[in-house]
C-alpha cells in the first residue's frame, strides 16, 4: 500500500470534506469552464462541486481507495463525475482533452525529475488556449511538517515550456491541521 492509500483509510489533512475556497472562487468568477479534469482527486470534492455546477468532470488519483471513496460520495449524492485510478505523469494518455485542469495539493508531492513530465503529460490533455488551476504548499510555510515547499521560481521554471504563466497569486489550501490553513500558491496557467 502506498502512503496516500494508508492516509485515506483514515482523515489525512488535507481532506477538509469540502471545496476548497479558491477552487469555489474560481468557479464562481466562471474561470473553470467546459470539461474539467481534476489531477489528484483525491475524495472527489472538487470533481463533485463542479460537476453539480454543470461541468463534465474527470477526477484521477493513484491511490485506488481515495477514488473509491470519491465514486461513493458521487453515489451517495446523485451527481455526475467520473473517477479513474490514473498516474498524474500520464495524463496524456487518458485518450482526451480538456477545456480546464485543476490541481489541488498534488504538484508538490513531485520530485523535481516528475515536475517537468508532468508540466508535458499536462499540456497534452488540455486543448491549446485551456487553462489549469494548481494550488500548491508555499515555501512561507514553517518547516517541521506537510509536504514540500515550493517557490514561484519553481513553478515559473516547470510551466515555460508550451505554457503561459498568467498569474502566480498569494492563496491558502485549507487543512484539518492547527490553525485552519496553510500559505499556497495558485498559479493560473494557459497552454500555448
Amino acid at each position: 500500500m502506498s502512503f496516500f492509500d494508508v492516509a485515506y483509510e483514515g482523515s489525512p489533512p488535507w481532506d477538509i470534506g469540502r471545496p476548497q475556497g479558491a477552487i469555489v472562487r474560481l468557479a464562481d468568477s466562471g474561470e473553470i469552464q467546459g470539461s474539467v479534469l481534476d489531477v489528484g482527486c483525491g475524495t472527489g470534492e472538487h470533481a463533485l462541486e463542479l460537476g453539480a455546477r454543470g461541468h463534465e468532470v474527470l477526477g484521477i488519483d493513484l491511490a485506488p481507495r481515495a477514488i473509491e471513496l470519491a465514486r461513493t460520495k458521487a453515489r451517495q449524492r446523485g451527481l455526475e463525475a467520473g473517477f479513474l485510478i490514473a498516474d498524474a505523469l500520464r495524463v496524456d494518455e487518458l485518450g482526451r482533452t480538456f477545456d480546464t485542469a485543476i490541481d489541488v495539493g498534488m504538484f508538490h508531492t513531485l520530485t523535481d525529475e516528475e515536475r517537468p513530465v508532468y508540466a508535458r503529460a499536462l499540456r497534452g490533455a488540455l486543448r491549446p488556449g485551456g487553462r489549469a488551476f494548481l494550488l500548491c504548499w508555499s515555501e512561507r510555510n514553517p518547516w517541521g511538517y506537510g509536504p514540500r515547499r515550493v517557490t514561484q521560481m519553481e513553478l515559473l521554471g516547470t510551466f515555460q515550456d508550451g505554457w503561459t504563466v498568467d498569474a502566480i497569486e498569494e492563496s491558502e489550501l485549507e487543512t484539518r491541521l492547527e490553525g485552519g490553513s496553510v500559505h499556497a500558491w495558485l498559479a493560473r496557467l494557459t497552454r500555448d
